[in-house]
């Protein structure tokens, strides 16, 4: 791999071969750092939209954020693909078939294109992957309730891949209150989720507290043995009283944990703007979607966001410097050996901030930290090597108990 340099603002580069003097700019010495380093990114929602739009993610798409040219060209190594279940599941009893359904989609994937993709269920996985030129396809199951009260289900779903569990996710489940729900009938764990977080350290699947409400982190550092991940979610620093954003306390006691924090790429997730114009148009289609029954869920989304921007303005993007941000709170917070990214990717719609669009964007991301003076290996910490030092963590404690 060849050493970068950074000096003053990065206006130039200089690479020194023999005799000859290159001088290559920025965007270049971005890209070659994305292409040399394992870049991991913790929550990709590929199945989900897969499973209501099918497609070929290993060619080129016209749709979503994902596939392989996209990939290869950004440098992704290992999306961890989520097995994301909806609120609603819980309620009809589908969350279990809906999630095993998702996990046989991703290996139909890896199986139609065994050239490009492959499961990994290992940090070494990842790696030798990498040294083969595949693109990883880690697990990480969105919303435990899949499990439905038998903790038996959790070495089953770690027999099929999955390597970290966000607990809950829109509403409270059996195992933990949401912090997007208002009805807090755990006040943090419930009993059966306390046993989950144990059972998940015994078997060495990440827990995952994005989702969960602040009394429900604060019972998963208590209980854990090793460290936690929030897979996708930013800092609430920049986006006062988001319960779903954490706060500088539960930052800290993540990193005192050995944990760390995976930015979310949503532009609501990142700006006080952009999260007050989502809340906002979110509670005014919720009221109106029930003045207009009848309409599918996408269209009647469509249609309400085009009423909204009529009304009220367009959507305030984030930008990379916002991401960026973020990670400069958490690393002058905590360190640098506490944040990576978990983009959402697929998950977060048409609110993915200027110039990170997809995942052929994570060079602009890598440049940006070049040009905010962070090193080769503090970028290369927050692309993969933080999170690959945790799941490491998390499967030697297994591995000695």
């Amino acid at each position: 791999m060849k050493r970068i340099t950074t000096i003053g603002s990065l206006a130039l580069l200089l690479l020194w071969g023999g005799a000859a003097q290159e001088t290559i700019t920025p965007e270049r010495a971005a890209n070659e750092l994305a292409k040399n380093s394992i870049i991991v990114d913790t929550h990709i929602d590929v199945p989900f939209r897969l499973e209501r739009k099918p497609d070929d993610v290993s060619t080129s798409t016209e749709s979503g954020d994902f596939d392989y040219p996209r990939a290869v060209n950004g440098g992704l190594n290992a999306p961890f693909m989520s097995i994301y279940t909806p609120a609603d599941f819980d309620e009809n009893g589908a969350s279990f078939a809906n999630a095993v359904a998702l996990i046989d989609l991703v290996e139909s994937i890896v199986a139609a294109a065994p050239e490009k993709f492959a499961i990994a269920k290992t940090p070494d996985d990842v790696r030798a992957h990498f040294n083969a030129g595949l693109i990883s396809l880690p697990l990480g199951m969105e919303n435990g309730s899949p499990i439905e009260g038998d903790l038996s289900r959790l070495e089953f779903f770690h027999q099929r891949g999955i390597r970290y569990i966000t607990l809950t996710h829109g509403k409270s489940n059996h195992i933990s209150d949401s912090s997007y729900d208002t009805n807090r009938q755990w006040n943090g764990l419930s009993e059966f989720g306390e046993r989950v977080v144990l059972e998940m350290n015994r078997l060495g699947i990440m827990i995952d507290v994005s989702h969960v409400s602040d009394d429900a982190f604060w019972d998963v550092i208590r209980l854990t043995k090793v460290p936690v991940i929030a897979s996708h979610s930013s800092a609430r620093h920049f986006t006062p009283g988001f319960e779903r954003n954490m706060s500088d306390e539960m930052i800290k006691a993540l990193a005192k944990n050995g944990g760390v924090i995976m930015i979310n790429f949503g532009s609501a997730f990142l700006t006080e703007k952009a999260n007050e114009y989502s809340l906002a148009r979110r509670a005014a289609e919720d009221a109106w979607r029930v003045d207009n029954p009848g309409l599918g869920d996408a269209e009647a989304g469509d249609l309400h966001d085009a009423i909204w921007a009529a009304e009220h303005g367009p959507y305030p993007f984030a930008d990379i410097d916002d991401v960026l941000n973020h990670i400069d709170h958490v690393v002058k917070l905590v360190g640098v050996d506490y944040v990576g990214i978990g983009s959402d990717y697929d998950g977060v719609g048409d609110s993915l901030p200027t110039g990170l669009k997809d995942v052929s964007t994570y060079p602009n991301l890598v440049e940006g930290m070049l040009r905010r003076d962070y090193s080769e290996t503090d970028i290369q910490k927050i692309l993969g090597e933080n999170i690959l030092r945790v799941w490491n963590a998390v499967l030697n404690n297994a591995a000695a108990d």
